[in-house]
């Protein structure tokens, strides 16, 4: 694992590769094994922002190792993981993800985990990394499909900052969000065309989605305490897909 300050690539070789921000979580896993599946050059991003649940983090490192292992050829691919603090997001937010708060939705039905700003910060942050390491390529795990209703995870959202940050670096970044337009369901259908039992096992046993951070309980559909807004879609989505295969 690398810091921010790796060093940097030739700017001749922008368009070589993706940079996949990937927190250690179903999502991020799946977005990074489609990424693996299509570029030759791919490196990761996580970002530290006092998350509650921040055994994400150390299960981070877990699934890259995993990866590597199981799948030599996407080994061979995988670059240098970058890990920014961005403490600072977690201090100014309150919120249910970033202090020990209920949570519970407001009158218009966002929870109380939307932090606000983040995916901005996160994708900001990444394009920043990407212009000194000459990758052109953005992955993220957003979805408005079957999800917690994120401002921040909408495609015009994302297209718009696509567009923003293509004006702000002087260079043509593209933002890839290969989930956006699937359910958590297929979330999983995607993960088994990719990676097969190996991958599947790889995300139920080591990725980390629950936002109290609960890691006790291995349920069918992974680790978590299976309440929160995170663990319920994640178990349904997996309800949904071992249906489909009856």
């Amino acid at each position: 694992m690398t810091d921010a300050v790796s060093s940097p690539v030739p700017v001749g070789a922008a368009g070589a590769g993706a940079l996949v921000l990937f927190s250690g979580g179903q999502d991020s896993t799946t977005t990074l094994a489609w990424a693996l599946d299509r570029y030759q050059r791919v490196e990761t991003i996580g970002f530290d922002y006092g998350q509650r649940h921040r055994v994400e983090l150390e299960q981070r490192r877990v699934v890259l190792d995993h990866l590597a292992q199981a799948f030599p050829a996407w080994a061979a691919k995988l670059g240098e993981d970058h890990m920014l603090d961005l403490s600072d997001l977690g201090r100014i937010s309150e919120t249910a993800l970033t202090r020990d708060a209920e949570i519970a939705f407001d009158a218009e039905g966002l929870p109380s985990t939307f932090v606000p700003g983040r995916n901005l910060l996160f994708f900001t942050y990444a394009a920043a990394i990407a212009f000194r390491r000459g990758l052109s390529v953005l992955v993220g795990g957003m979805c408005e499909t079957d999800y917690s209703g994120y401002p921040d995870c909408r495609d015009t959202t994302l297209k718009t900052l696509q567009a923003a940050i293509t004006l702000g670096m002087g260079r043509d970044f593209v933002i890839e969000t290969p989930l956006m337009w699937i359910d958590k369901a297929a979330t999983w259908a995607l993960a088994e065309r990719l990676g097969g039992a190996p991958l599947m096992e790889i995300i139920r046993e080591d990725t980390h989605t629950c936002y109290l951070g609960e890691r006790g309980t291995l349920h069918d559909w992974g680790h978590g305490c299976g309440s929160c807004p995170a663990c319920e879609l994640r178990a349904q989505g997996w309800q949904s897909f071992q249906a489909s295969r009856l």
